[in-house]
């Protein structure tokens, strides 16, 4: 498989994910098309030092990590009224691959892509997955808490300056903020059982969120 290196980071280069790539910028605001290409490069310098990630499907890994974040997408077509953003982008990056790549993807594959995006906020369970799903959260949770809470510590201070040097952070702190409070004034009965509810619970003046427990208890006191 070619390769390329991005910051440092040694990564494939295939036309696939080339086409995710455009795929990703041309659907993202570009602080979080910067952010996915870190999660890639972040996933690829910890995966690669980790026995049990290094023989993982590399393409299926990158493709995935490019495309995690359409569920923030600008683009309507992308975007559902009644679905979590985990779940449009799952969906959106499960299309993609039908159109792009039906004759390389098989169920498979594009079930570990789908996996892996629809899981990427939920550590607890994405980290006991495939080892494509573990890599691709593994760069993702790096992008937002830096060397000091990178799985096991494997990244170092000289590795995450090379890759925010090449992708720069671009303001991605409040651009993230205003996603997520996006979709809590958008589409808030697709935040409540999910982080998103953190931030409008935090940020959106008037959003309440209506929790599980609530539903549950309801109902075990209607049915005993």
């Amino acid at each position: 498989m070619s390769t390329r290196v991005i910051g440092g980071v040694t990564v494939p280069n295939t036309p696939l994910i080339t086409s995710a790539l455009q795929f990703a910028r041309d659907n993202l605001e570009e602080a979080l098309y910067n952010h996915v290409v870190r999660t890639w490069l972040f996933g690829f310098i910890i995966a690669d030092k980790v026995p049990a990630l290094q023989g993982r499907d590399r393409e299926v890994h990158s493709v995935a990590a490019i495309l995690h974040d359409l569920g923030f997408s600008h683009t309507s077509e992308l975007i559902t009224k009644d679905k979590r953003f985990e779940i449009d982008g799952a969906n959106d990056a499960r299309e993609f691959l039908k159109k792009e790549a039906s004759d390389t993807f098989d169920k498979y594959r594009v079930q570990l892509v789908w996996d892996a995006i629809a899981l990427h906020t939920t550590t607890s369970i994405a980290w006991h997955k495939e080892p494509e799903v573990v890599a691709t959260s593994y760069g993702i949770t790096t992008d937002f808490v830096g060397v000091e809470g990178a799985p096991m510590g494997l990244l170092t201070q000289e590795e995450y300056d090379a890759v925010v040097r090449e992708v720069p952070r671009l303001g991605m702190k409040d651009v993230f903020k205003e996603a997520e409070c996006g979709l809590c004034r958008d589409k808030p009965q697709t935040t409540y059982d999910n982080e998103t509810a953190e931030w409008g619970e935090k940020y959106v003046e008037g959003y309440v969120r209506k929790r599980r427990l609530d539903v549950i208890e309801a109902g075990l006191e209607r049915l005993g």
